[in-house]
């Protein structure tokens, strides 16, 4: 096997690490030898099957949902199929963006390849013949209740694979027959279950999931540097972060904080100044619990989502070594539904605190000018960028009402719980969005505080940090049209190395 390849294989577990690493590197991606085996195995026994008995099996010789009582017979299986996948297109909203599409087919093509599915290798080929080449279908976010799996986004999704719907490719909008053509291939004629095992499967939330996780990884280690920055602007103290402190109350994400932000204050000058103030805002000296708390729940949510990405969410499931299938429930989206809100909340929460210290640092206090900006009253300084970062922190409240708390019952009754695991992923990225902004502010005020404790410099590592930023966001002297600041801020929070 090549080392330029990356093989799916049911054997192998698929990390979140190496999602990253092959979202970042665009790495071919291909079926392992195993995989081709069992995916060729479970469809071959499929069609065994069906040739030698009339016995119901739900979605292959029967209808959908509410209609599953529904008999078909055997020369309309394939149009049942096609069928379905167009009838089920009806997304709304906006489009799904391109790097999550991406994500959709790798994450629909790694379901697929257990062998637990019955579809012909074809289609998963062409799957990956999309992820490979970046034809990536349009899309769109409203449309799934997250229980019978993400069943409108997968359709739009899976359309192309019949020639049907749009995609994107190499910045063109096209029909997904003309894309096709581009590369002689021909249209997948969906055989048995085929339509169904493409359609159920929570790859649209997972995607969200997991591209949000990624991101929110990196917003916890900016968190806790623009954190230590604004202590140091703050002239804070240093003794919230003594290990002995966080050994009695032992959290992983407390201790861990705790042990970043003392290794980031190492050699400050400024902490060894006289300290006048006895204790520090809660949004300073609690840094460890607060951040803390949020890295704990972003660790389960990288449980669910790992183990969800090598798992099989579509109905029925088939075990050819059982000689049995099997309807039952693996699309409901419940168990990523709440992850994925515990996720938005978590980190709102980094949004939360790096507000609050944001407002202490253009308070006037210990020593620091109001606004933090040398000439207050001619010049209004860094007050309303507090603003802004206040409302998005309202609007991350808003956003973060559990989607997990709903249902609605749909499809006649058949389906009467459904997680609303999709608005909770849809949510999530927002609140993502969000709080690399309110970081950006944060490490804006945190940085032109510390211009005014100068001579005094803070610990090596954050020098580095502060001399990186300046390179994109230089110190306000007077007033000036901000909103460009704020942006580039974003962008560093987003972009940067972080410790």
């Amino acid at each position: 096997m090549s080392a330029d390849v990356f093989y799916l294989d049911p054997g192998t577990h698929l990390d979140l690490p190496t999602l990253r690493q092959l979202l970042a590197t665009r790495q071919t991606v291909k079926l392992s030898p195993t995989a081709t085996q069992r995916i060729e195995a479970c469809y071959t026994y499929l069609h065994n099957r069906l040739a030698q008995s009339d016995a119901p099996v739900y979605g292959i010789n029967t209808g959908f949902g509410a209609l599953c009582n529904t008999g078909i017979a055997p020369e309309e299986r394939q149009q049942l199929q096609v069928n379905l996948m167009m009838s089920h297109a009806c997304g709304t909203g906006e489009e799904v963006p391109a790097e999550l599409v991406r994500l959709m087919l790798l994450l629909k093509a790694q379901s697929l390849s257990y062998g637990h599915s019955g579809v012909q290798l074809a289609t998963v080929q062409r799957l990956l013949d999309f992820y490979n080449r970046g034809i990536l279908p349009v899309v769109y976010q409203q449309g799934s209740l997250g229980a019978s799996g993400d069943l409108a986004p997968l359709a739009h999704l899976c359309l192309p694979l019949v020639g049907l719907g749009e995609v994107n490719y190499e910045g063109y909008r096209l029909q997904a027959a003309d894309a096709m053509h581009l590369f002689s291939w021909q249209p997948i004629a969906l055989e048995a279950k085929e339509g169904l095992a493409l359609l159920n499967g929570t790859q649209f939330m997972l995607a969200y999931g997991v591209h949000s996780l990624l991101r929110a990884e990196r917003l916890a280690q900016a968190a806790d540097v623009i954190g230590a920055l604004s202590l140091e602007a703050f002239d804070g103290r240093p003794e919230p972060f003594d290990a002995r402190l966080h050994r009695i109350r032992p959290h992983a994400g407390q201790l861990r904080v705790a042990e970043r932000i003392r290794e980031f204050l190492a050699g400050s000058e400024l902490q060894q100044q006289v300290k006048t103030a006895v204790q520090d805002p809660y949004s300073f000296r609690c840094q460890p619990q607060v951040h803390g708390a949020s890295r704990d729940a972003l660790t389960y949510a990288a449980q669910v989502f790992e183990t969800e990405c090598n798992a099989v969410t579509d109905n029925p499931n088939i075990f050819p070594d059982d000689d049995l299938i099997l309807s039952g429930g693996n699309f409901h989206g419940q168990p990523l539904a709440l992850a994925l809100d515990f996720m938005a909340i978590a980190v709102a929460e980094l949004g939360s605190i790096s507000e609050r210290r944001t407002y202490q640092l253009i308070g006037g206090q210990r020593g620091l000018p109001p606004f933090l900006v040398a000439e207050p009253g001619l010049n209004s300084g860094f007050m309303i960028p507090q603003y802004t970062a206040a409302g998005i922190v309202s609007q991350n409240k808003q956003l973060c009402t559990p989607a997990s708390v709903d249902s609605i019952v749909s499809s006649n009754g058949q389906e009467d719980h459904v997680s609303m695991g999709a608005n909770a992923a849809t949510k999530v990225r927002r609140v993502v969005n969000n709080v690399e902004q309110i970081l950006g502010i944060e490490l804006m005020n945190a940085c032109q505080a510390l211009a005014f404790r100068r001579p005094a410099r803070t610990s090596p590592v954050l020098e580095q940090v502060v001399e990186a930023f300046r390179e994109k966001v230089k110190f306000v002297s007077r007033d000036r049209v901000l909103y460009p600041d704020l942006h580039a801020a974003a962008a560093f929070v987003q972009g940067y190395d972080w410790p």
